[in-house]
């Protein structure tokens, strides 16, 4: 009997049991296990069907996917040394397995003897082998064997370098703290964030405050710290991490990774034909051409920039007023937050106490209840890799189960920044054996202190519907393939449609009274303070839009214009975009591209500017819910049916056009920002 946990993984992962001697070895076997099973099914195969070659396959994916899941989701949220070890030495065998499948003839010319059989196959089975020859292209099945050996030995560095940028993130961001004594210099902060510095302090045996650089820490200082020489130390050292600029060991300097990342990627897509990384990016996406995507950004870049530069007018008057004419970048939060609560007396620490947890996480469930008609239940005693760590399972109105997640909400050490949704387990219908989707849920709230419950800002609050917005693509699925079932196979500027559309509900007043209530009296947000939220809802919409435009800008042009005799003058295009597009100029030091891990150890390379076309497709899938009423069910079936239950299916404009009835139109996004169209 073998008692490798990961090999006996049947349904949820067994986090408990999971060790990292146990990752090595399990992945070892499962490889050698999955070519030996292809070897000998191509060598058997005489004519390929869908029962003999697709479903087999799809098994033998699946097995490995579910085993490596667990060990990569762990790697994020409960980093060690020796999980860390065996992570990346794991690495590099899946790539190598990845450019094998890429590049096995006898399985290329299976798939395409099967799509050119007159086997009767569904559109979804179609679609399955439409994406997997277009794969295989570009994986470099075309390429002569010199080419495919480096096709593949570029594969395997760039997984290793992507591990090690974000690893020289996470182990800088944990490096750096900054011990109080005197709760004074700390004047401005909310009584949240004191409360917090000073448990984070008891958990590393200080007597005072603590603050580090992890995000629920981060931006209470940057939004109300009263000492300017506070923000601006922390400012730097959040905005230098992994570079060679702040206070950080050099070790974990980014600098030399991003240009051979860089580098490798422009040879990968010039081995495959392609002019630059740019370009093969787009080759998987709803854009069509590299254009089209610059003429995108440079249209939304004009139609918001003359206001972004009155709001920052606005900013420096009102920070002169208050005696400071030389505004710095790590001053505009703490004014902005100044001006923002002088002009419509509304705060993130006010509203805070009437979104608690406790009353959040059931309201969302209850609005996803409404527009899908699903129901919610959390499971108790299923292992996880936290005791923080919640399940839940969503179920048809007849009680069958639909899918299952866990929720992972806290920041703590070792885990990695940001929110996120990643796949556990992918719904799968083979013979008589339906696997259901299973999602990892995981946000960086600030944890409970004391016996308070934790309490969102609405910004976060918005954070976790965009989340489960993902969650909900991946879950509610009708999609038998993995191949293309939730989100695989959506196309990436489209896979951010589901989770923006969800932001939109945190606005509703009829979705607000759902979500919010006060964590002492349970009373709900009174009508005068919602109408603050709202008149307060697109301060500086402008500014926060050109500096959204300025990430996606500098990540297609780096991937665009890189030439291997110049390398990736990534500074020298960043400020060339900021010319263009920014209103607040950072310090010569800055570093922000050194952090940038969506771009750099992400998968948003050449592809930043996926928010923002996707959030015309939200706003404006949204728009139709605003004329027939929030929780309109039909509108709600339509959306669900068209795009969460399709998948990948069917080509992304095309679900669009058959929720929304036409193409995608950008007003209802400047209207939702509050930029004049």
């Amino acid at each position: 009997m073998n008692d490798n946990p990961l090999l006996q993984f049947e349904e949820l992962p067994p986090f408990a049991h999971i060790e990292p001697e146990h990752v090595e070895p399990a992945i070892d076997f499962l490889l050698a296990e999955n070519r030996r099973r292809i070897a000998e099914l191509i060598d058997g195969l005489d004519q390929p069907t869908w029962e003999n070659l697709i479903e087999p396959l799809e098994e033998w994916d699946d097995e490995l996917d579910r085993a490596w899941s667990p060990v990569s989701h762990m790697n994020s949220v409960v980093n060690s040394d020796a999980l860390r070890a065996v992570y990346n030495a794991c690495l590099p065998k899946l790539s190598e397995y990845s450019t094998e499948i890429g590049h096995n003839e006898g399985l290329y010319l299976a798939y395409k003897k099967l799509a050119d059989s007159d086997q009767a196959l569904d559109p979804d089975q179609r679609k399955v082998l439409e994406n997997a020859l277009r794969d295989f292209h570009l994986a470099g099945i075309d390429l002569p064997p010199e080419r495919k050996a480096r096709f593949k030995e570029i594969s395997q560095k760039l997984s290793q370098l992507t591990s090690r940028y974000s690893e020289n993130v996470l182990d800088c961001t944990n490096a750096w703290e900054k011990r109080i004594g005197d709760v004074g210099q700390l004047a401005g902060l909310p009584e949240s964030a004191l409360e917090l510095a000073r448990q984070t302090a008891g958990q590393r045996d200080y007597e005072g405050w603590l603050l580090t650089l992890d995000y629920p820490s981060y931006f209470p200082v940057m939004t109300y710290a009263d000492d300017r020489e506070l923000r601006r130390e922390v400012y730097q050292a959040y905005n230098t991490r992994a570079s060679e600029q702040g206070p950080h060991d050099r070790k974990f300097d980014n600098s030399a990774i991003m240009e051979e990342i860089l580098a490798l990627r422009h040879e990968l897509a010039q081995l495959l034909g392609f002019a630059n990384y740019a370009e093969l990016s787009l080759a998987t996406k709803m854009a069509k051409s590299s254009d089209e995507v610059m003429h995108f950004l440079h249209d939304l870049a004009g139609r918001s920039h003359p206001q972004a530069e009155r709001e920052l007018a606005e900013l420096r008057e009102y920070a002169a007023s208050l005696g400071h004419d030389d505004l710095q970048p790590w001053d505009a939060a703490y004014f902005s937050e100044k001006l923002r609560q002088q002009r419509y007396n509304i705060s993130q620490e006010e509203v805070k106490p009437y979104f608690p947890e406790t009353r959040v996480i059931p309201g969302m469930f209850e609005v996803v209840g409404r527009l899908y008609g699903v129901s919610f239940c959390e499971v108790e005693g299923v292992e996880a890799w936290h005791p923080d760590v919640r399940f839940y399972e969503i179920r048809e109105s007849d009680g069958r189960v639909r899918g299952q997640f866990y929720f992972d909400l806290y920041a703590r050490p070792n885990k990695r920044g940001g929110a996120w949704m990643d796949t556990c387990q992918s719904r799968m219908v083979v013979r008589e054996r339906c696997q259901i989707p299973v999602a990892y849920m995981t946000c960086n709230f600030t944890p409970p202190v004391g016996d308070k419950p934790a309490l969102l800002t609405h910004d976060e609050v918005e954070t976790l519907f965009h989340e489960f917005g993902h969650g909900l693509h991946h879950m509610l699925t009708r999609i038998d393939h993995p191949e293309i079932a939730g989100i695989a196979g959506v196309a990436w500027d489209a896979v951010e449609l589901p989770s923006q559309f969800m932001e939109n509900f945190c606005w509703q007043r009829e979705a607000l009274n759902l979500i919010s209530g006060h964590y002492q009296t349970g009373e709900a947000i009174p009508d005068e303070m919602f109408e603050r939220m709202l008149a307060a809802k697109n301060f500086q919409s402008a500014m926060m839009m050109v500096r959204q435009l300025e990430f996606s800008m500098f990540d297609f042009r780096i991937h665009l214009e890189y030439d291997p005799a110049r390398g990736g003058h990534i500074y020298e295009i960043l400020d060339q975009v900021r010319d263009e597009v920014a209103v607040i100029r950072p310090p010569a030091w800055n570093r922000f591209p050194h952090g940038f891990s969506h771009i750099f150890a992400g998968g948003y390379a050449a592809g930043y500017y996926s928010y923002k076309w996707a959030e015309v497709l939200s706003a404006d899938a949204f728009s139709l819910f605003e004329e027939r009423g929030v929780f309109d069910a039909e509108t709600g079936r339509a959306f669900l049916e068209n795009i969460l239950e399709r998948g990948g299916s069917r080509d992304a404009a095309e679900l669009f056009r058959a929720f929304r009835g036409r193409e995608p139109e950008i007003d209802a996004l400047l209207r939702h920002s509050g930029i004049a169209a």
